[in-house]
């Protein structure tokens, strides 16, 4: 079998989506032959241990993304037509993605897709009339109701495309995993991050790790740690791992609240060091009401880091409120209040670190196990 991956995001740009992928075409290769189609945003696919096909793109005005514009180049095609590919997975469903459909459509091949996103906030942001989220919900819709399959990356996302979205096609749910493992000494890894951070030893870490955007609901957590520093909350650090547009807002907001010592801007990081930042916090920050199953969770809980999300969020549908982490009402007051609530109860947080790591953490080497299964099943179906 031959799998081709449709993506229409790809290196240097860095994002769920990208990894998953990169992580489905690492270990599918154990299993079978797999190239990935992406645009071409200037990284070399010889960096990769798999063939990538790229097609002509042009960065998009204000976003961290390239738009990849496939029906423009005709060598894309060429290769996409050469390919000799038995399935097609598509993980997006734009340009790309429906060159994908496209080939799979015209070639009488089975077709998955993987539901990774909140589609219709990212219209509504950037289209901004009603009208127009409307149209380009219909065009999304179209293309996910075209296939044999779709892979929903939990529960609550499962729900919102049956329910809200219009899905019609057969859907199951497939979670998402990691490549991160726990750290061998957490002590030692608790020393490096405090040395090259400047942490003091008995502060207390809270962490988020993403694209620096305010759609993240980062700013959130700036406003509800300041609150909780007024309700008593001392000795602590913010870290905060990543790059993107909103550095200079976020850094002025830190600011402006006066949390300059408590916030840690670390960049991008190595995954080594990521894995530490992880073991080294207390608690995971994410009250994004943005993301559909962020990956960052998972690799928190890899290491025992419970993550505190915001009731409502789809991200959250893996989550056992109080059990495998926590949930709080969507204000600062209250977020705030849930963080120095969870710090009191030592016992309590343990027990949670502890059933985060058994229940929410997922290796990708199990998930793509399961999914060749999947693929074959569906190579199956189509050819019976």
């Amino acid at each position: 079998m031959k799998v081709g991956l449709f993506i229409d995001t790809w290196y240097p740009m860095v994002d769920g989506v990208i990894k998953v992928v990169d992580n489905y075409a690492r270990r599918l290769m154990k299993y079978c032959d797999v190239v990935v189609f992406c645009p071409d945003s200037g990284t070399s696919e010889k960096a990769l241990p798999y063939p990538v096909e790229q097609c002509f793109s042009f960065p998009f005005f204000n976003t961290d993304y390239a738009v990849p514009v496939s029906a423009l180049d005709p060598v894309f095609d060429t290769k996409l037509f050469g390919s000799g590919i038995d399935l097609v997975h598509i993980h997006s469903p734009f340009t790309v993605g429906m060159a994908g459909l496209a080939f799979a459509k015209l070639h009488q091949l089975p077709v998955v897709a993987t539901l990774h996103s909140q589609y219709r906030q990212d219209f509504e942001q950037n289209l901004h009339l009603k009208l127009s989220t409307s149209i380009a919900m219909d065009g999304i819709m179209k293309v996910f109701n075209a296939c044999d399959e779709c892979w929903a990356v939990n529960g609550g996302i499962k729900d919102l495309y049956e329910k809200e979205y219009g899905l019609t096609a057969p859907c199951k749910v497939r979670l998402n995993a990691t490549d991160h493992v726990p750290v061998p000494d957490p002590a030692a890894a608790a020393r490096e991050v405090n040395e090259k951070y400047g942490i003091p030893a008995d502060a207390t870490v809270f962490l988020f790790v993403g694209r620096i955007n305010f759609i993240k609901n980062i700013d959130f957590t700036v406003r509800s740690l300041a609150r909780a520093k007024e309700l008593g909350l001392k000795n602590f650090r913010m870290l905060f791992a990543g790059k993107g547009q909103d550095e200079d807002k976020l850094a002025a907001l830190v600011q402006e609240f006066g949390l300059t010592q408590e916030v840690v801007m670390c960049g991008l990081t190595d995954k080594p060091m990521l894995e530490k930042l992880y073991s080294r916090a207390s608690l995971f920050l994410f009250p994004s009401l943005y993301d559909a199953n962020s990956l960052v969770q998972i690799e928190a809980a890899c290491q025992g880091t419970p993550a505190v999300f915001l009731k409502g969020a789809r991200t959250a549908a893996t989550v056992k409120p109080g059990v495998n982490g926590y949930l709080s009402e969507a204000s600062e007051e209250a977020y705030a209040r849930t963080i120095l609530d969870i710090l009191a109860d030592k016992e309590g947080y343990e027990r949670v670190s502890a059933a985060a790591r058994k229940e929410l953490y997922l290796n990708w080497d199990d998930v793509v196990r399961d999914v060749y299964a999947d693929y074959l099943r569906l190579l199956g179906q189509k050819q019976d």
